[in-house]
């Protein structure tokens, strides 16, 4: 199993619209194409507030690349994304990880 972390810096107040938009909007279309999460959070302390991390379990990066090129390519979904962005944008960032557990992690 491979695990990406994504990390998305919101531009200031814009937090909550991201996280409205994936509540509402993309957790749908990853559904839609067997994007399996592992889990989302808010940073409580650290660095910044306005960030929204979360973690996405592949069986393979090749697994991923068909999904995720899928999804990201979605008529409906970038329609959907460029009307959550339409009076401003929403991120100012995004970083990704792909990560594998060692022998000795609890996740696998």
């Amino acid at each position: 199993m491979i695990y990406e972390m994504r990390v998305y810096h919101c531009l200031p107040g814009r937090l909550p619209a991201l996280l409205n938009r994936f509540e509402t909007i993309t957790l749908g279309f990853f559904e839609k194409y067997g994007i399996r999460q592992a889990g989302f959070w808010t940073t409580l302390v650290g660095e910044s507030s306005a960030t929204l991390t979360y973690m996405l379990a592949w069986d393979s990066l090749a697994e991923r690349e068909q999904k995720w090129n899928a999804f990201a390519s979605d008529p409906d979904w970038l329609a959907k994304r460029a009307e959550s962005e339409r009076e401003k944008p929403i991120v100012a960032t995004i970083s990704s990880q792909f990560l594998v557990p060692t022998s000795f992690s609890s996740v696998k």
